[in-house]
């Protein structure tokens, strides 16, 4: 059901009942939304990461949900009742034209899965574009690294929100987490495309955002401290370590390889492999604590802090681990580096990745 899997789009959909965890939230979502946002929020990028769930449900026919009214609203709402900027860039926020690192994985994958279900080439197009823009404007070419949030001029003949000083800042700094969520987001938006009828339709975007990516992997590695532990801001040893984006990271390198096999990548897996090897030092006694929790964790809340808890950071983990099996079954890749799974045989390490699990299905 991955949109990484060459099958994904099987011609009859798979049975609802082997989704349940996924469809449960999703379900509870959407009959429990009060607008045409999936959850109202004064984000309006955040409510549409849970679309491919949605999504989801309305392909496999899951019972419960009003599934295909609540996506056309959620896609209505991004489409038509977003500020943008004036040169098209979707907002992250509704109340002014704020652009947000995050956002690379919370719409242009929504945009990418309703365009293939619905053989709609100008939303996976859209999905394109959305990502081009939003580089436009936070990528900075000389760190090869995305800045976190800026603001731009609002378009005037589109939807104009509240406004209001609360978000009307920018954040200059690298955030860690936000380059993860950039990069996760153009393999989530690569993996839809290239797996799907499209994909010679999309060549040339295809190859930008494996540029695009690897610019981001570039950045990162560039910056990982020798602990192997990313800092919450890629070039700041005063904002705390933060392992929530380290896995992030090693995530997003396994999923590029098994992708698409990138060139030139023997020094970033060589940084993905040293961050996934910090985490599980230890037995992973050192960045886990007895009940499963990753730490020291970026505030998913309050992204200028480090908190206690996280659970995207326990997502991460989950990615990273999956990620990684996938590489080492795909011929690895990992014994050629003198590399070893070095908690393989970690009861501990089991207990982390079931407890993950189990929040995953909470969360």
């Amino acid at each position: 059901m991955s949109v990484f899997s060459s099958n994904y789009l099987t011609p009859t959909p798979p049975s609802a009942q082997t989704l349940d965890p996924v469809l449960d939230i999703a379900r509870r979502v959407v009959n429990t939304r009060s607008g045409k946002q999936l959850v109202a929020d004064g984000s309006a990028a955040d409510p549409a990461s849970i679309g491919v769930g949605v999504l989801l449900g309305n392909w496999t026919r899951a019972p419960g949900a009003n599934w295909d009214t609540a996506a056309e609203d959620q896609l209505d709402a991004l489409l038509n009742g977003t500020p943008r900027s004036t040169d098209g860039a979707i907002s992250h926020r509704t109340e002014v034209v704020q652009l947000w690192s995050d956002y690379v994985y919370m719409v242009p994958p929504f945009l990418a899965y309703y365009g293939v279900l619905t053989s709609n080439t100008s939303l996976i197009a859209e999905s394109y574009n959305q990502i081009k823009l939003y580089r436009k404007y936070l990528y900075d070419s000389n760190t090869h690294l995305w800045r976190h949030i800026t603001t731009a001029p609002i378009d005037p003949a589109g939807p104009q929100g509240p406004g209001g000083d609360a978000f009307n800042f920018n954040d200059t700094g690298y955030w860690s987490t936000g380059n993860g969520w950039a990069a996760a987001g153009m393999l989530r938006v690569l993996g839809t495309i290239k797996n799907s009828p499209y994909s010679k339709q999309f060549d040339d975007e295809q190859g930008d955002l494996k540029n695009w990516i690897e610019d981001v992997h570039n950045g990162m590695t560039d910056n990982l401290p020798s602990s192997g532990v990313f800092y919450n801001y890629a070039d700041d040893d005063t904002t705390g370590t933060d392992c929530a984006s380290t896995a992030l990271f090693a995530a997003t390198v396994y999923r590029a390889i098994t992708l698409y096999e990138p060139d030139h990548y023997g020094d970033i897996v060589d940084a993905a492999e040293r961050a996934r090897e910090a985490l599980y030092a230890n037995n992973g006694t050192t960045y886990f604590d007895q009940e499963g929790w990753l730490h020291p964790v970026v505030n998913p809340n309050s992204f200028h802090e480090i908190g206690a808890e996280s659970p995207e950071g326990q997502a991460f983990v989950l990615q990273m681990d999956n990620n990684w099996r996938e590489w080492v079954n795909q011929g690895s890749k990992s014994a050629a580096l003198g590399r070893v799974d070095l908690a393989a045989a970690s009861g501990f390490r089991m207990l982390v990745l079931a407890f993950v699990a189990s929040l995953l299905v909470v969360w």
